[in-house]
Parts: C-alpha cells; sequence; structure tokens
C-alpha cells in the first residue's frame, strides 16, 4: 500500500489504538479516477463512514460506502444510474493464519468479516472502500429499455427463446424422414 491509489486513505495501528471513526468523501479527480479503474460512465459521489480499531494481530474497520454513479447496460451499452450503500466489516492481520487471541470478544463469525493482510503497521482505508464499492457494482445492469431494444433489433428474450429454442429450430430445419 503505497498511497498511490485513486483514494489514498492511511490509517495505522497507532491512528487506530483507542479506536476513531472516520469520514472521506472523494473529491470529482479522485471519483473520476475510481471511475475509470472500474469503468463507470460516472460516480457523482463517494463516501465512506467507518470505526477503525486496533485488534490482536492488526486493524478492524467496519462501516459503509455510499456512492452514486452510471454504469453501462450490458446488454445496450445505455448508462444505468445507480445508487449503492454496501457496509463493510474488514479485519486487516499480520499473520492471517494465525488463531485470534484467546482473551479477545467475538463479535461476528467469519462469514461476516473479510480478513485481509495488514501491511506492516498500516491499511489503506481508502483503497478497501473503492474494493468495497467494486464488489457492489451490478455485474450485468440492464437498462429499462433494453429489452424493447433487442426486441426491435431481432434479438429474442430468455422467456422468449426458452432454453430448447436453438434445439427446436434445427430440429424443424432437418428434412422429415
Amino acid at each position: 500500500m503505497n498511497g498511490a491509489h485513486e483514494f489514498s486513505h492511511i490509517v495505522t495501528l497507532g491512528d487506530a489504538a483507542h479506536g476513531r471513526p472516520i469520514a472521506l468523501e472523494a473529491d470529482a479527480q479522485a471519483r473520476a479516477r475510481i471511475a475509470e479503474r472500474l469503468d463507470l460512465i460516472e460516480l457523482s459521489e463517494f463516501s465512506v463512514t467507518a470505526e477503525v480499531r486496533a485488534i490482536a494481530g492488526g486493524i478492524a474497520a467496519k462501516g459503509k460506502v455510499r456512492a452514486k454513479l452510471v454504469q453501462r447496460c450490458a446488454a445496450t451499452d445505455l448508462p444505468v444510474p445507480a445508487a449503492l450503500a454496501e457496509n463493510f466489516d474488514l479485519r486487516f492481520l499480520r499473520d492471517i493464519d494465525s488463531p485470534a487471541d484467546e482473551m479477545e470478544e467475538i463479535e461476528i463469525s467469519s462469514e461476516d468479516c473479510e480478513t485481509m493482510l495488514l501491511d506492516g503497521d498500516r491499511i489503506d482505508l481508502g483503497e478497501a472502500a473503492v474494493q468495497t464499492l467494486s464488489l457492489g457494482l451490478d455485474p450485468f445492469p440492464r437498462h429499462p429499455d433494453a429489452g424493447r431494444i433487442l426486441a426491435e433489433k431481432g434479438v429474442l428474450s430468455e422467456e422468449a427463446a426458452g432454453p430448447f429454442a436453438a434445439l427446436a429450430k434445427l430440429r424443424g430445419d432437418k428434412p422429415a424422414s
């Protein structure tokens, strides 16, 4: 973590020693760089609120990423606006394979918390927020008019085509024996 990310915000173990709230908002330049990295048409708002605290072997960060963005429709390439609010619960540990301190209170299950490697004595909370945004994006955004536009171009919907439509068409093209 060298601070070269689009939205870098370094937090050290010393910063997190007694727990601390953090609120960050990306400026226009950072949003433009993040949008380019994530192949977004636009990222008009991007913010993160978090509580960071030192834990046995590292730093815990729990919070929420919020964004207003525009993606490309997977079918038509038309703009698809979206608002995103993603919770995150991360642990950055020096040695991911080592068990937690027996005296440490366990608040969440492993399914609710992602564990990442601590970089020395620091984390990049901004980069973690960008990664959280990336994971929260719709992988196949669809414009509301996509079905109509595709139908006008002769592309059948899944419902119209059905799973065996191509096979039925092939069978129908064969001469009867």
